[in-house]
């Protein structure tokens, strides 16, 4: 059965940025886009991650279906059964992107935090309830009023900052997995999760001024791995801040704290029509850089 990010309606939930394609031999999903100031069209997988059924049926899918295409790109599941031979066959562009901090579950929960985040768990444990939400549709304003916060912080934009639309679609969709932290009855924080095969990968979450100040990140995720310890074997956290992260910033320091490792993600792109690749291009100036498409430099800055 199909969950998560695999599954049909999550690229469904993306509809506003680009029109869901299959592709029928690996079971995956990808977004087509009109090219601004250009008849042709590129595509992209889906944010944040690819998955798919059957990645041993890509190449055969990228074979047929840049027909009426430049480019495709899109950043590889961390779970992915593929190597980096099999992605160089199937890609013009493959680039370790990053790395994101996963959590072997078959550890005991107190091998696996470290002693910071164990104090600070406890600590927000007192202070906050948490909960599995079983409809998680019943919290989609709180889950929206929560990311608007986030995406005003971080100027988020675009896909990344999704829309209520999209996300009332992907709290519905089989795999999706809700945890609440609640305070005098009020949610402080919303951590989702798609279950997908046997890994749970962290989604998003959100967090009130509220629940920073209770530490309710810290009691979420240690609910979050008691949770699923005899569910699933692993749990992908995600990665650190930025485009690309070196391991040092905020994010990444917490992250690290519930995670037993790290798995690469690969940033891949193909360019299906050189010509008019190089047409576009041109046309757009694009000095030397390595950001592929290159005529798309900076839409996601």
């Amino acid at each position: 059965m199909l969950t998560g990010y695999a599954h049909p309606e999550y690229a469904r939930s993306l509809a506003e940025f680009g029109t869901p394609r299959e592709l029928p031999r690996c079971n995956g999903w990808v977004l087509e886009r009109q090219i601004p100031g250009f008849p042709y069209r590129d595509a992209m997988g889906c944010y944040p991650l690819f998955a798919c059924q059957d990645w041993s049926g890509l190449h055969t899918d990228l074979e047929c279906m840049g027909n009426n295409l430049v480019t495709l790109s899109l950043v590889t599941d961390p779970f992915g059964a593929f190597d980096v031979a099999y992605l160089q066959r199937c890609f013009d562009v493959v680039i370790s992107f990053k790395e994101h901090f996963v959590t072997d579950l078959r550890y005991p929960q107190n091998d696996i935090v470290s002693r910071h985040h164990r104090y600070y768990a406890r600590k927000g444990l007192k202070k906050v309830h948490i909960e599995t939400c079983h409809d998680p549709t019943q919290f989609l304003d709180d889950w929206v009023d929560l990311y608007a916060d986030l995406i005003r912080r971080h100027n988020l934009k675009g896909i990344k900052a999704f829309s209520k639309m999209a996300f009332a679609k992907q709290l519905r969709i089989p795999g999706m997995v809700m945890f609440r932290a609640v305070s005098q009855d009020v949610t402080v924080g919303l951590d989702l999760c798609y279950v997908q095969g046997e890994a749970a990968y962290g989604h998003l979450t959100a967090y009130s001024p509220l629940g920073y100040k209770l530490r309710a990140s810290y009691a979420l995720k240690w609910y979050l791995l008691d949770y699923f310890a005899d569910k699933v074997r692993w749990l992908d956290l995600g990665g650190g801040a930025g485009i690309r992260s070196n391991g040092t910033d905020g994010l990444s320091q917490f992250k690290q704290g519930w995670s037993t490792g790290v798995r690469t993600t690969y940033f891949c792109g193909r360019i299906f029509d050189h010509k008019r690749y190089a047409e576009i291009v041109k046309a757009k100036g694009v000095q030397d850089t390595d950001y592929f498409p290159a005529y798309r430099k900076g839409e996601f800055g």
